[in-house]
């Protein structure tokens, strides 16, 4: 966006900005705040923990949304004062700051705008990621420990919090699949863009003749279930098996049989959860994975139905999503949006912030969505 023109880029970014407050509603968010805090003070707010848990996170989610738009239109103020001070005083230091803090104003509003698109049903709410190795052999397996990483690695960079429920180890080498949830408002709506398959070409570490490998790594992004989704499973549709807990290697990292596998019978899903010393715990959770998986696929089918009627025959959006090219040229490239770069290991160390806004814009244009 930068011009040159200071004036012109402040002016532009404060439009930007003003846009941003119309969409989110901040007058309405205010109000909305100041009921939810009065509920929140309630000293019977906790009799019921649901309603408790919802009140509570509505209110984070909107106080975090107004103090991100109040922090950006303090920042817009500040600069302009920082560049008229520069100008007046003929300081090339502070015009360099200025333009410094203008550059950062840029992107902290990029981001904010990214935002209102999140505008989805479920968009709101956190997440569960599903990865699970492809095609390949042993360097999917290794390929799928590797995207892993990278999505633990943006979280820890957005001190979003992560729970691992669940993981299946190879035997040689990385994980055949791993369930893990982002436990942070909006963590569905920013990371369902990632959804789709992930391939890697490289030279393969595991083979001694040193030939390049392709690999195959599929993410599945699914929302969070909440009690207002009420989703009722017939127990006589469960099946329900408890294990002993494993690590890598077949390692025990648990002398009781505390793992719990639950398979819903009529739809084939099975999901399970090994992170808790308790086999409760573990089913409670399980139940909860469980629920949000039967809960996508209804949404798929109901959106499938809609496709037919429109008569859209394009398929999944998601499907061969991102290729990462290691050998013979560096390369990550994202096969929707056409954004690309070649710093191929900061990629894999989780900055892929540029990647999933630009998916965030470009689901926009193609759904409305």
């Amino acid at each position: 966006m930068a011009t040159g023109d200071f004036a012109a880029d402040l002016a532009t970014l404060d439009a930007t900005l003003q846009s941003i407050e119309k969409v989110l509603r901040v007058d309405e968010m205010q109000t909305q705040i100041a009921e939810l805090e009065v509920l929140a003070s309630a000293p019977d707010l906790w009799d019921d923990q649901n309603n408790a848990q919802q009140v509570t996170s509505k209110l984070s989610i909107l106080q975090a949304d107004l103090g991100r738009i109040r922090s950006m239109r303090v920042r817009i103020d500040d600069v302009a004062v920082l560049f008229s001070l520069g100008e007046a005083e003929h300081d090339e230091e502070i015009m360099v700051e200025a333009q410094a803090e203008l550059g950062q104003l840029e992107k902290s509003i990029g981001e904010l705008e990214v935002r209102t698109l999140l505008s989805g049903e479920y968009d709101s709410r956190e997440a569960l990621i599903s990865i699970r190795s492809g095609a390949g052999g042993v360097d999917a397996a290794d390929w799928a420990e590797m995207v892993l990483r990278m999505y633990l690695r943006y979280c820890e960079r957005h001190n979003w919090p992560t729970e691992i429920y669940d993981t299946s180890y190879a035997e040689e080498a990385g994980i055949k699949s791993v369930t893990f949830a982002v436990k942070v408002p909006y963590a569905y709506g920013t990371l369902s863009v990632e959804q789709g398959t992930h391939r890697l070409v490289r030279i393969s570490p595991f083979d001694n003749q040193s030939r390049r490998q392709t690999s195959f790594a599929e993410v599945e992004v699914i929302p969070v279930v909440e009690q207002t989704d009420s989703l009722e499973i017939p127990d006589d549709d469960l099946r329900i098996d408890v294990y002993r807990s494993s690590g890598p290697g077949g390692q025990g990292v648990n002398t009781t049989d505390s793992a719990v596998r639950i398979t819903h019978i009529p739809s084939g899903i099975v999901v399970s959860c090994q992170n808790e010393r308790s086999q409760l715990q573990n089913k409670a959770t399980a139940m909860a994975v469980l629920q949000a998986k039967l809960l996508a696929r209804t949404r798929e089918q109901e959106q499938a139905k809609i496709n037919a009627l429109k008569g859209d025959a394009s398929g999944s959006w998601g499907n061969q999503m991102r290729s990462y090219v290691l050998h013979p040229y560096q390369m990550v490239k994202d096969l929707r949006t056409e954004v690309e770069t070649g710093n191929t290991s900061a990629v894999l160390d989780g900055e892929i912030d540029n990647f999933i806004e630009a998916g965030i814009r470009w689901r926009r244009e193609q759904t409305g969505q």
